[in-house]
């Protein structure tokens, strides 16, 4: 595999140098990548939600099979102890995988209602688990929840809504001191933020950035607080919500996540392929 030449990348605020980035294409053939998150144990794992599987890149060796019969998995979080966490869209649920491969479900309902799709996830270095729960394809048709929302799980296990969403919420992403949460708005083009305690208590909802450039989709944020925003190309914003930079790839970026041993590397799925990029920065790390 060979570093594609640089597509586009466009300046707005000098913060970081981002004038060396190349892009990588490390896998292709899939038909819808979603998911990724590194693993402490040297890998990435991403989604084909379509073809109902999870594969693993393993940087020097390639790709290869890491689950199949996924249940339509789409969002991953690994959490402090090194359990994969994973929103199947099919099932309506989210599970969480132990160290020795025992898949237990960790919610599937609220309030005797089953979820919509759950879509994304992101859990916090205490074990406060947050994800989304839109509304998307099939499961649009047969959905008991009258509302698309944000859920929180406790360490505890115990359940709660953090906010009703005005439009299909997916991407979600936590600052790097774990305090303020973000979620996506795809409906809206937006993205909101809340700021959470220590007991996982979500408050003063806002929305944070306005009129992305398509669809909002996967959310991630480095070490320095910028959020990156998977929509028609990789946005990369301030802790503020101002437009830093934006990196183009060769299909449309769906989700991204920060990777290898130093975390320097971001790896972003897009539609049918997963590409890398190294940055001049690390991703914040919450496990």
């Amino acid at each position: 595999m060979s570093f594609l030449s640089l597509l586009l990348l466009i300046p707005l605020l000098p913060a970081q140098d981002f004038s060396n980035i190349h892009i990588e294409k490390v896998s292709a053939g899939n038909r819808f990548t979603e998911g990724p998150v590194w693993s402490r144990e040297g890998y990435l794992i991403f989604s084909d939600v379509p073809n109902n599987r999870m594969s693993k890149f393993v940087p020097g060796q390639g790709v290869a099979g890491f689950r199949t019969d996924t249940n339509g998995a789409n969002g991953n979080a690994f959490d402090s102890q090194g359990r994969l966490y994973s929103c199947e869209s099919r099932t309506r649920r989210v599970v969480r995988t132990k160290k020795d491969g025992t898949l237990e479900v960790i919610a599937e309902s609220y309030e005797g209602k089953r979820f919509n799709a759950p879509n994304d996830i992101v859990v916090r270095k205490d074990g406060h688990v947050w994800f989304t729960d839109p509304a998307f394809g099939g499961q649009a048709d047969h959905r008991e929840l009258d509302f698309d929302g944000i859920f929180h799980i406790s360490p505890k296990g115990e359940l709660d809504l953090v906010a009703k969403m005005k439009g299909r919420p997916n991407g979600i992403a936590l600052s790097p001191n774990g305090r303020v949460l973000y979620v996506s708005n795809s409906d809206e083009r937006s993205v909101h933020a809340f700021d959470v305690d220590g007991r996982g208590r979500a408050s003063n909802g806002r929305v944070l950035i306005a009129g992305t450039d398509g669809p909002p989709d996967g959310l991630r944020v480095d070490e320095k607080g910028n959020l990156y925003v998977a929509c028609n190309e990789l946005a990369i914003y301030s802790a503020e919500g101002r437009l830093v930079h934006k990196i183009q790839f060769p299909e449309t970026p769906r989700n991204c996540a920060f990777g290898d041993p130093d975390f320097e590397t971001l790896y972003v799925t897009a539609m049918t392929s997963v590409y890398r990029v190294r940055m001049p920065v690390k991703g914040a790390v919450q496990y």
